[in-house]
């Protein structure tokens, strides 16, 4: 999620200013490749409506590596443009401004160990370069040699000493630092021939000409870094200006959101449902469900807002309406109801037919392959308003496609339905003596020889009559009930056991308006003859 947000960000100002949006993969970090993740990442962008205007060629779904017109910047992969970077790493070091590095990893670490015995922290700066093992220290004919005929050397950047790095940030306004407090970063490895992501990102945002970086706050530290990088090439004039965005935090208690939170909570922190390399899956917006506009929507007002109490934009309104000025400082409190929200109100802006066509798939899947479309319309148009999810409409309404006779058959358990919310596999949903699909104890209460009659009789009263709506059959029932001077409750209660399997649900001229009056009634001798 924070990364799409990221992106989303760096999309909307991108096109509110008249600008490209860009996407590049950056894969220099061996230790941390993950096979698919490049992939993903275009899927689930183009699942958002984030479309790149370079790097990335959405009909194919291809990272662009042959420079193009539309494309001039290519490759946009890093891992394909390593001459380029060991280039610029060489001109730093032939200025003065980096220096081979020929520790091994023991010798650094060796080194961390003593700091810390002693109660001090270990970096490489300028008060410990002159001591290391480096290009600085060493004559000029034993750096020649360790050059040609080794492989474990980096390139540092040779911090500045005692110098006062003035920033600014389009999110957190002007910041200093002083580069003595900073250590020597590497830029470059000899041992894979790859940048590290400083190197990297600032030679790409110069040659790809990047006006604005927006990025998330865990490479804040890095920005003095950056700083010194395009003074030490001589690239101030065209640095992009850099905005930092605040962490996403969990609904509960303090500290960055996480894949645990979701596993924990039950709700996805994923785009996009993820496999990882051990097979661990993890839930993702698209397959729970959610409408991507949804999730776009839900996404901008995490640590956005547009000065207003309004919360639902399209994609353009959201284009219009966002500034950097209005991006908080403070990191965002998650909260997964909220989201559920975002999406119930897409649903209710949908038209019917749309939903409509949404649904059949879903009826498909619980096997109702040929259920009638102009029917499904009528379902859709009834329960829209108690839905959040289009697979909730099965949840909600299923016996209006089967009957509580075939709840069994198709996996339906009595109750759950009407609940909207899964039925606990461990609980003990039926009698002992209620075999038959219907809520335990709301047969109990309900059902008895007595109340069936009336039941019975009150359907069979509206045999051969023709009602325009189902208000009028709901008159012509509630009528029939009072006249004879019946219990109403439990009339209508008995009746919707024998129609859903339990005590709960749409009302009952409602359903029986839909599923006919011939329906109705052998629900009614069905849950007689299993029910007694």
């Amino acid at each position: 999620m924070g990364g799409v947000r990221t992106a989303l960000y760096n999309y909307l100002y991108a096109k509110q200013k008249g600008g490209d949006f860009i996407i590049r993969i950056e894969d220099t970090d061996s230790h941390r490749f993950v096979p698919g993740a490049e992939q993903y990442i275009i899927e689930a962008l183009g699942w958002c409506g984030i479309i790149p205007d370079e790097g990335v060629d959405m009909a194919t779904g291809q990272v662009v590596e042959t420079p193009s017109e539309r494309h001039p910047h290519a490759p946009y992969r890093q891992s394909q443009r390593k001459p380029i970077y060991r280039k610029y790493a060489e001109q730093l070091v032939a200025a003065g401004k980096a220096y081979y590095a020929f520790d091994s990893a023991a010798d650094l670490e060796e080194r961390r160990a003593a700091a810390e015995a002693a109660g001090e922290t270990f970096i490489y700066n300028q008060k410990t370069r002159l001591q290391l093992r480096n290009s600085l220290t060493l004559p000029a004919e034993e750096t020649a040699r360790l050059l040609a005929e080794t492989t474990d050397w980096t390139i540092r950047f040779k911090m500045p000493e005692d110098t006062v790095v003035k920033m600014d940030d389009l999110i957190r306004g002007h910041i200093e630092m002083n580069t003595d407090t900073l250590d020597d970063k590497v830029l470059w490895k000899r041992a894979d021939e790859l940048p590290t992501y400083h190197l990297a990102n600032i030679v790409d945002d110069h040659l790809m000409e990047i006006t604005e970086v927006i990025r998330g706050e865990e490479w804040l530290p890095s920005l003095p870094l950056h700083y010194q990088l395009y003074e030490a090439f001589g690239w101030t004039d065209t640095m992009p200006r850099f905005a930092h965005l605040s962490l996403l935090l969990k609904p509960v208690g303090n500290g960055k959101l996480s894949k645990r939170d979701g596993d924990k909570m039950g709700f996805p922190v994923f785009p996009l449902r993820w496999v990882a390399a051990d097979g661990t899956a993890s839930h993702g917006y698209r397959e729970d469900g959610y409408f991507p506009e949804a999730f776009v929507n839900m996404l901008a007002l995490l640590g956005w807002n547009p000065g207003d109490d309004r919360e639902l934009f399209t994609m353009d309104e959201l284009i219009q309406a966002f500034s950097m000025e209005k991006v908080q400082k403070a990191g965002a409190k998650f909260n997964p109801e909220k989201a559920r929200w975002f999406n119930k109100e897409y649903l209710r802006q949908k038209s019917d037919e749309e939903l409509t066509e949404l649904f059949l798939p879903v009826l498909s899947k619980h096997g109702i392959a040929d259920a009638d479309r102009d029917f499904v319309l009528k379902v859709v148009s009834l329960i829209k308003e108690r839905a959040t999810f289009v697979e909730d409409f099965w949840t909600i309404a299923s016996y209006l496609f089967i009957a509580p006779s075939q709840f069994e058959a198709f996996g339906v358990k009595a109750g759950a339905a009407i609940a909207q919310k899964p039925v606990d596999p461990r609980a003990k949903v039926y009698d002992d003596s209620l075999t038959a699909p219907f809520l335990a104890k709301d047969a109990e209460k309900f059902w008895n020889a007595e109340n069936a009659a009336m039941a019975r009789e009150t359907v069979l009263s509206l045999e051969g009559k023709t009602f325009a709506d189902a208000a009028a059959m709901s008159e012509a029932i509630e009528g029939y009930i009072k006249e004879r001077e019946w219990p109403m409750g439990k009339v209508m209660n008995t009746l919707r056991l024998a129609l859903t399997g339990s005590a709960s649900g749409l009302g009952i001229a409602d359903i029986i308006f839909l599923i006919g009056v011939p329906e109705a009634a052998a629900r009614l001798d069905y849950a007689a003859e299993r029910l007694g």
